[in-house]
């Protein structure tokens, strides 16, 4: 396995700490991005993941982190831009404070960050380098509810596109678009049921799934520019 490390931004619950932990396992140095501390980023820093705050609520904030991570690792192996902001549009439309955020976390982190750490990804010696953006399935379909999250989340579906030409063939950048992964515990048996009626494949198959995608994007050394869809076949349904 490379000693350059994986960043996995927002690694530190749900899908972005599972990814973390196995790829971890599977021998990869990993560095994790948090925006608070909790029992759980003490529980990867104990595993040997490194933990980097990171506030990607603005420019300098998002160029601070760059700054520090340069600090932290002279290369990396792959980026992971796991990190989101949910928010529905009937609690933030009297404002655009929450679809600022959002282009914040889905567009201008991974926007600046890719570009930035373009030399850490060079540095690598390994023969294969990786960006994946972690999209969402309403980002190729929309969303009548969460339309600002679903629009900035189909901004960072096209810039994979247009990284996977820009840095072709040094690096290779694509996307996972996942739908109904996991549950939340507040999750009623009739939201289940709900979900399980969009898929061809009813299920909530956990985060293992996920930690699929990126393991055969990161092994695979001819796919660059897709964005590999992760939601039991709901096209088809």
């Amino acid at each position: 396995m490379s000693q350059s490390p994986i960043l996995i931004t927002g690694g530190g619950q749900r899908l972005g700490r599972y990814c973390a932990e196995r790829l971890h396992d599977d021998g990869h140095p990993i560095i994790i991005t948090y925006r608070r501390e909790r029992p759980a980023i003490e529980a990867l820093r104990a595993r040997g993941i490194v933990a980097l705050y990171a506030d990607f609520s603005s420019e300098s904030a998002i160029l601070d982190f760059i700054a520090r991570l340069k600090v932290q690792t002279p290369a990396l192996r792959a980026i992971i831009h796991n990190a989101s902001h949910w928010q529905r549009d009937e609690d933030s439309a009297a404002c655009g404070e929450d679809f600022a955020l959002m282009f914040q976390v889905h567009m201008q982190a991974p926007y600046l960050i890719n570009l930035h750490a373009h030399e850490l990804l060079m540095a690598c010696p390994e023969p294969m380098r990786d960006i994946i953006h972690i999209t969402d399935y309403s980002a190729a379909h929309g969303s009548q509810k969460h339309m600002a999250y679903a629009a900035t989340k189909a901004g960072l579906e096209n810039l994979t596109l247009s990284m996977a030409g820009h840095f072709a063939p040094d690096i290779k950048v694509n996307a996972i678009a996942p739908a109904g992964i996991m549950l939340n515990a507040r999750d009623t048996d009739d939201y289940v049921s709900h979900l399980n009626s969009k898929s061809a494949l009813p299920a909530v198959p956990g985060p293992m799934v996920i930690w699929q995608g990126v393991r055969y994007l990161l092994d695979s050394a001819f796919v660059t520019g897709i964005t590999l869809p992760v939601d039991g076949g709901r096209h088809v349904k």
